[in-house]
């Protein structure tokens, strides 16, 4: 609570300073996957780095650069690394917008704009509270490192390069990235880790063209039914994977992470109502949070062929696609599953073609290592509640590159407030959002700084 006192008058002073910094930033369009302003970005963001006090550069990458930016205190500090993403999602649909997207707008204390929560307003919360935190002679005695990188919302594909040819220039103490609404309570998220992605394309073909359904009917094979029938042998009923070995690596949760996950709010009714749903799938031996945090999935993303246009066409279709998604748990490996379902389709449908389209790891930092716990609390103080706890997000990122690679814990946090809608029309976020994160990220430096280097369990650096 002493942190929340201290600090938030100062912060309040540049309000407006902040909310400046934030649209000018949105304002600059950055859309990876359109290719739309990327390069004007980055030079943007490198500006504005160096306006707060960092030094500031970018580097290529086989893609889209990275800013890279620091502020070094000494051999003997301890070492945060920070993140964020400079590039965003695609505005479309343009309609939906009630303002135009990259033209920042506020309207009852939030900031609406492509990119404003998603991820621009919160990095730039980590770099206001170093500015201030500087300005007040009080800046902790910590060396700081920034990565921001520019193809996030495009899967980063050049990141696993630039990681492995900048180990050195990367290490750190402590991986913290903010990013992500908070929870619907709102209360402040702590992430320890992702689940893995696979995805997966299989594409059957009959005749070498459709046929008419009377004439061929019967004796010549449906390329739709063949895959039906595929997807039938993958799964029983109850959603567990058939595929031979796709469990092997599942482990189940500690009684600490069975612990943490019972933490989690969760009202069961209120979300089916939300999602007009009745029921929610999956075996009945496993709790929602469990299936989401702790087992594999195995998602049709999507199924072609054939006609689906008004009325009918009696034709036997020659070929058909399906699109295949498996979420995975810790330990477990996107090349093995993949080597694992070729075979099963081999198997029961050897003229089936299986295409694997990408994969990333799963990554996982205990929520119990002494660095955990600090910035757990850090949270509770800057916030004023405790923070929700997240053992493993159902989702995935290319976070493995900080765990497996670089051997660096990681935690992931939320700034944005819980309706900022992200990926979507209207993306906002609150001036009171952003505030909070200053306050939050300069607590987090405070408290870790402070932190013994007996306590994170590795050598100094130079």
């Amino acid at each position: 609570m002493a942190a929340q006192r201290e600090l938030w008058p100062e912060i309040l002073k540049r309000r407006d300073e902040y909310v400046d910094v934030v649209c000018r930033l949105a304002r600059q369009p950055s859309v990876s996957s359109q290719g739309l302003g990327i390069r004007e970005c980055a030079a943007l963001l490198r500006e504005i780095v160096r306006a707060h006090g960092l030094s500031a550069e970018i580097m290529p990458t086989s893609g889209n650069p990275v800013v890279f930016a620091a502020r070094r205190a000494g051999d003997d500090a301890n070492t945060i690394l920070l993140y964020g993403h400079y590039d965003t999602q695609p505005p479309e649909p343009y309609e939906a917008w009630a303002s135009p997207p990259f033209e920042p707008t506020i309207r009852d204390g939030r900031i609406y704009g492509r990119g404003v929560g998603d991820n621009k307003g919160q990095f730039l919360a980590s770099l206001f509270a170093i500015k201030l935190l500087t300005d007040l002679g009080d800046l902790p005695r910590v060396n700081i490192k920034f990565i921001f990188e520019g193809e996030e919302e495009s899967g980063s594909p050049s990141l696993p390069a630039f990681v492995e040819a900048h180990r050195e220039l990367l290490w750190a103490d402590l991986f913290y990235a903010p990013d992500g609404p908070m929870h619907m309570l709102n209360r402040p998220i702590a992430q320890f880790g992702f689940r893995g992605v696979l995805q997966v394309e299989l594409e059957a073909a009959g005749a070498n063209r459709d046929l008419h359904s009377g004439i061929w009917g019967g004796p010549v094979p449906n390329a739709i039914w063949t895959l039906v029938d595929l997807l039938k042998t993958m799964r029983f009923p109850d959603g567990r994977v058939t595929v031979e070995g796709f469990y092997d690596r599942v482990v189940p949760p500690t009684p600490r992470e069975r612990a943490l996950m019972a933490e989690v709010p969760f009202d069961a009714e209120a979300v089916k109502t939300n999602l007009g749903i009745a029921e929610f799938a999956g075996p009945r031996d496993l709790s929602y949070y469990e299936q989401v945090m702790f087992q594999p999935t195995f998602n049709v993303g999507g199924i072609a062929g054939g006609y689906t246009g008004p009325g009918a066409r009696t034709a036997i279709p020659s070929k058909a696609l399906a699109k295949l998604e498996c979420r995975l748990a810790a330990h477990q490996d996107p090349d093995e599953i993949f080597a694992k379902i070729r075979r099963h389709v081999e198997r029961y449908a050897p003229g089936v073609a299986v295409r694997k389209l990408h994969g990333t790891r799963p990554s996982k930092t205990s929520p119990e290592l002494p660095v955990s716990r600090v910035v757990v609390a850090a949270l509770g103080e800057a916030y004023g509640v405790p923070a929700v706890v997240v053992p493993l997000s159902g989702g995935s990122s290319p976070n493995y590159l900080i765990t497996d690679v670089l051997k660096i814990p990681s935690i992931w946090t939320t700034y944005g407030p819980p309706d900022e809608n992200n990926h979507a029309p209207n993306e906002n976020m609150t001036i009171e959002s952003i505030l909070n994160g200053v306050r939050a990220s300069a607590v987090v430096l405070r408290r870790f700084a402070e932190m013994p280097r007996t306590d994170l369990g590795r050598p100094p650096h130079g």
